[in-house]
């Protein structure tokens, strides 16, 4: 096998590894992160865990930052067809944020939703990139903010758009959670965008 060959076939598994741990810290939190059952997922052996990271948080900042980048180019997607319909990019955010599907599948969601209650807690290095994470989020709601709005607005913003999500799923992904998450939306978007819910 040549040399560029062995090179893509471990950029691919190592794609695989930071894919599956991405998924896995959004559905089990960090500590459901264990580094045998991501490699079973990535279809790989335990033993070749190291020839990719040096240590598990290693692991966990990566599938931090894989996992924001994926959900935010998804959610931004999102955003622009539903501004098209609503004229409203806030709105569109928050109607987004606080939907039924990001409530029934939080792997495929905000990092910072499906983890700020653990985030402090973590070792330096996660901490880093999960602060990361959340100014992201800020900025995003920022980006959507109408002009000449104050912009301490956008951290109010997020943080009732990860509480709310947060409270919702503590009820579960049921009739009690999805009714939390529709009261929300409607105070939310009468709160802060000039539309009716």
């Amino acid at each position: 096998m040549s040399t560029s060959a062995k090179a893509s076939k471990r950029e691919q598994s190592h794609h695989r590894i930071v894919e599956a741990a991405s998924r896995a810290v959004r559905r089990h939190g960090y500590a459901g992160v264990g580094v045998a059952e991501v490699m079973k997922e990535a279809g790989l052996t335990h033993g070749g865990f190291y020839a990719h990271f040096e240590s598990r948080d290693a692991l966990l900042v990566e599938a931090i930052e894989h996992a924001g980048a994926i959900s935010s180019a998804v959610l931004d997607e999102r955003i622009a067809a539903r501004t098209l319909e609503t004229g409203n990019a806030l709105q569109a955010l928050i109607e987004l944020y606080l939907s039924d599907e990001h409530l029934a599948h939080p792997e495929h969601g905000c990092v910072v939703g499906a983890l700020a209650s653990e985030m402090p807690r973590q070792e330096e290095p996660v901490r880093i990139a999960s602060v990361q994470r959340a100014d992201r989020l800020v900025r995003r709601v920022a980006s959507t903010l109408p002009e000449g709005a104050d912009p301490s607005l956008a951290g109010v913003i997020a943080g009732a758009l990860v509480g709310n999500l947060q409270l919702a799923r503590i009820q579960g992904d049921n009739a009690e959670g999805r009714a939390a998450l529709a009261a929300a939306r409607q105070s939310l978007v009468a709160l802060f965008t000039s539309r009716p819910a």
